[in-house]
């Protein structure tokens, strides 16, 4: 079973886990995983078409940003990290329907409601600790009947369970040899239908051939 972890420490590991994420950027699509299950992600995202007016967490260098650009009206796109945020801008260059903004996830709060809420291997570095936290921020940041799509895996290698099986803490190296710790919880999709669900959440969530799962869905009012 995942340890919980006491509130001080959880919040040196989440500052530790931006710090990591601006220091990788420069490399960080040179780890993509290369395993099966990315086929069957693309054609989930492409079936579920997040049009209107999206939102996307945790946007990382743009690669998702872009895919979202053939659906969307417009894309708001915020990341916590500036290097990555400086990465994203750079592959989406002067599109006037892109917005980018620099905000911790676990403190921000959105100026609008949004037709679709989208977020790419993000999920699973939400603590446990945190989660219907954040699912409430999502909640705020749908318009009635608004849409939400995840991907993410719980893949998480011997060598960086570094505090063990039991912790939601690893530890990445960087090219240069730097260490970061950073969160990677290893949810199930069984997992998070039923947590999504007990927060009044409809979420399909589906495994891929591989490591890689999705979601879908809406609030449970909406569909009703």
């Amino acid at each position: 079973m995942i340890r919980e972890v006491e509130r001080g420490s959880l919040d040196s590991l989440l500052a530790e886990q931006v710090a990591y994420y601006r220091a990788v950027a420069a490399e960080y699509e040179a780890g993509a995983l290369d395993f099966p299950g990315g086929e069957e992600l693309e054609a989930a995202f492409a079936e579920f078409r997040p049009v209107g007016d999206v939102l996307e967490l945790a946007c990382g260098p743009g690669t998702w940003t872009r895919a979202l650009l053939p659906h969307a009206d417009r894309v708001t796109a915020v990341d916590a990290a500036p290097e990555m945020l400086e990465i994203a801008r750079a592959r989406i260059g002067d599109d006037p329907r892109v917005r980018f903004v620099e905000a911790d996830l676990f403190a921000w709060e959105p100026d609008r409601e949004y037709d679709c809420v989208f977020f790419g291997f993000w999920l699973s570095h939400v603590p446990r600790e945190r989660f219907a936290d954040f699912w409430s921020l999502v909640g705020r940041c749908l318009a009635p009947g608004g849409r939400v799509f995840f991907a993410d895996d719980g893949y998480r290698t011997p060598e960086e369970l570094v505090e063990g099986e039991d912790s939601i803490a690893i530890q990445r190296r960087l090219e240069d040899g730097r260490a970061f710790t950073a969160v990677k919880v290893p949810y199930t999709p069984g997992e998070l239908e039923q947590s999504l669900a007990g927060l009044g959440w409809q979420i399909e969530v589906r495994q891929t051939s591989g490591p890689f799962f999705w979601g879908s869905g809406g609030r449970a009012e909406d569909r009703a």
